[in-house]
This record gives structure tokens, sequence and C-alpha cells, in this order.
């Protein structure tokens, strides 16, 4: 039996930035807004949380501080992918060992790899840790799609429970070849309803930093049976979704929290402001949501 890690809205949290070093106090502030606004399962060190641009030391002492703020109220699932299978499994395991409750593994970018490498590499991940992994399948970040039948012969590890899922056309297939005991997230916070709708457990959400209870109710309602309710919600949050993703995650994130008063601070380069154009429309969908 597979363990679930959550069901719901997981936020996938931004690292706050201040005179160029992690925002601890803030990062803080941030969590317990999260938690005080229903969100089922905090993400840290993810794409949203610009893992790249950290140093490993920030990448550990991040992770390290969360779990020590959530204080197991949600569940902390890690980021700890890396396209060096090595690397992966040493930050894997050091995560394991600051507390994190899960993992999130994304697909081997840039060098890439085979379909049969792809399962290779999470089986070596897996064979190292105890805890659960999710898998990250986001063909637009890696120019790689792992196939549902990959998918398939990965999850045959007892660790890797799910998958965050960005490639909505194969989420019914994975359903299929999978089961019902493997969680499947959608990855995009316009699909939170087709993933649901499939037989998926919910979101690792980027909207969720500024709309934590609106998106865990998306899924709420859909679990209740308050379908209409789940679309309402879900069809409200696309001008805001579409806007935040006016440029590359998460510039417009960071730059709406700040509009918002959040105070998350800038991201790290190579990331870089947004222009006028994209900002203007940024500020348009915050008003018409009611956030500004």
């Amino acid at each position: 039996m597979k363990k679930q890690v959550f069901m719901g809205a997981a936020v996938a949290i931004v690292t706050p930035f201040r005179d160029g070093k992690v925002d601890y106090q803030k990062l803080r502030e941030l969590i317990e807004f999260q938690i005080a606004h229903k969100i089922d399962a905090v993400v840290v060190c993810g794409t949203t949380g610009e893992s790249s641009a950290l140093s490993h030391d920030e990448h550990i002492s991040v992770v390290r501080f969360v779990v020590e703020t959530v204080k197991r109220r949600v569940p902390v699932i890690a980021g700890a992918g890396s396209n060096n299978t090595q690397h992966a499994v040493d930050l894997s395991v050091e995560l394991e060992k600051v507390g994190a409750d899960a993992l999130l593994s994304v697909v081997p970018y840039y060098n890439k790899t085979s379909q049969r490498g792809l399962v290779t590499h999470f089986s070596t991940i897996a064979r190292a840790v105890a805890i659960p992994i999710i898998l990250y399948n986001i063909p637009s970040r890696t120019s790689f799609n792992m196939t549902p039948e990959t998918i398939r012969e990965i999850a045959e590890n007892e660790t890797v429970v799910g998958i965050k899922e960005c490639n909505l056309y194969q989420v019914g297939e994975i359903v299929k070849l999978c089961g019902p005991e493997f969680s499947i997230y959608s990855g995009d916070d316009s699909t939170i309803l087709p993933v649901l709708a499939y037989g998926g457990k919910g979101v690792i959400s980027t909207m969720a930093n500024i709309i934590p209870e609106e998106t865990h109710d998306i899924v709420s309602y859909f679990m209740r049976g308050d379908i209409e309710g789940a679309r309402r919600a879900q069809l409200r949050a696309l001008d805001l979704i579409s806007a935040l993703f006016v440029d590359v995650n998460p510039i417009p994130l960071k730059t709406a929290m700040n509009l918002m008063g959040m105070n998350v601070g800038p991201c790290r380069l190579p990331l870089v402001d947004m222009g006028n154009r994209e900002t203007e429309l940024l500020v348009r969908a915050l008003k018409d949501y009611g956030l500004t």
C-alpha cells in the first residue's frame, strides 16, 4: 500500500530574498500565512522556490528551516531533483535527514536521457531513501516527457508514491496504468479540475502563494461532490493564472506578492523584472480578482 503524502492543495512556496540573502523571517511569515489559510502541504525548494539559484548549503538550510517552522502541521515536500543522479541521491538523503516528509524529484534536464535511463535514475534515488518520492514531469522545462509506461515501471518502487504531472494529455493513461494508490497532482493551476476528474488527488500550486484558501477550495469542493463549486472556483482563477505566467515563473508571482505588500524581494539572476506591458496585465488581473 503506497503512502499518500497529501490530498488537496500544496503551495510551491517562493524563497524570499533580502539584500541578496534568504529572508528567513519573511519565509516564516509566508508559512504561517499558508497554514492559516487551509494549505494542505508545503513544497519547498522547487521551481517556484528558485532552487536552481540556491547554493547547496542554502538549499539544505531552507528545507531545514521550513521543517522546523511547520512543526508537522502539514507535510513538507522538499525539492530534490537533479540531472546528476548521484547528486540527486546525496541531496535526497540529506533532505530526509533534516526532516522532510517527502521529496519532489524532477525529470533530468539538459543532458536528458532515455526512458530506460529514467527508470534507472529514479529507482536509484528510491533505493537510497525511506521517505516518499513524488515524481515531477514538466516537459516545458526539461524538454523531455516521461511516458505513462515509464511512470508505471518507476512506480514499482514502493517509495515512489505519486507524480506532479504537467502533461494533461497523459493523465488518464497514468491513472489506468498505475491505479488509484498512485497519487497524481496537477502541476498546472489551470488544469486542477481536469486532473481531479481523471482521479487526481490535488495540485502543487503556484497561485496558492497568494490565494491558498481558494486553491484548497477547488479541490475540497470537488472531493465533497460539489463539482459546480469547483468549476466556478477554477474558472474564476483562470485570468489570474494567465497573468502569473505572463513571464517566466516565479517572476510574475513575486511581482504580484510585492504589489500585494507581501515583500518577498526580487528573483535571483538570471531572472529579471518584467517589462511594463506584462506588469500592467498582472496589475489588472490582481485587481479583477480582488487582491489589490
